[in-house]
């Protein structure tokens, strides 16, 4: 299970940014996201879990084991799962980070502006990686009985989903 128990017990699972929060002195609750023209503003807690129900409908759903939306430093913006799954979402959101930031330096020397989607394939278990906006990503856990054709048009379902959360502010 994505155990977000340490981050105050939030019963849905969403936990907000902990470094934002306390910097910006935010409530618990609250998420501050600006960059490059795109202002969500104040998520609030009812749009997390508004956001938590289109990743358990697009996602968790098709029989994705994790999904978690970080931000690019590493910080879980919100995690759900299918109740089943061990993954220490913590070690795993800073580590994905990482990850995108190493692959998106690695673009640049190859002349392109940016890997937007990261795929990783294992015997049992893949995970996928896809940009919200530049501040954002969304990362799927998910074994072999799910296509990455059909996973990635779910997620690209549930991006845009997401984005029109954020664009009714």
């Amino acid at each position: 299970m994505c155990d977000l128990s340490a981050a105050g017990g939030v019963s849905t699972k969403s936990v907000c940014c902990t470094l934002a929060r306390e910097y910006n002195g935010l409530k618990k609750g609250k998420f501050i996201h600006e960059e490059n023209g795109m202002n969500y503003g104040i998520v609030s807690q009812e749009q997390l879990e508004q956001i938590d129900t289109i990743l358990s409908d697009k996602l968790i759903k098709l029989g994705v084991d994790c999904v978690i939306i970080i931000d690019m430093a590493g910080n879980i913006i919100t995690a759900k799962d299918n109740g089943e799954s061990k993954y220490d979402v913590y070690s795993f959101a800073a580590l994905a980070a990482g990850n995108f930031a190493t692959v998106d330096a690695m673009a640049k020397l190859v002349g392109e502006q940016e890997f937007s989607l990261l795929f990783h394939k294992g015997q049992d278990s893949n995970i996928h990686f896809s940009k919200i906006d530049d501040e954002l990503l969304l990362i799927s856990m998910f074994g072999k009985e799910i296509s990455l054709g059909f996973l990635r048009l779910n997620v690209v379902d549930a991006i845009e989903k997401i984005r029109q959360l954020w664009s009714k502010k």
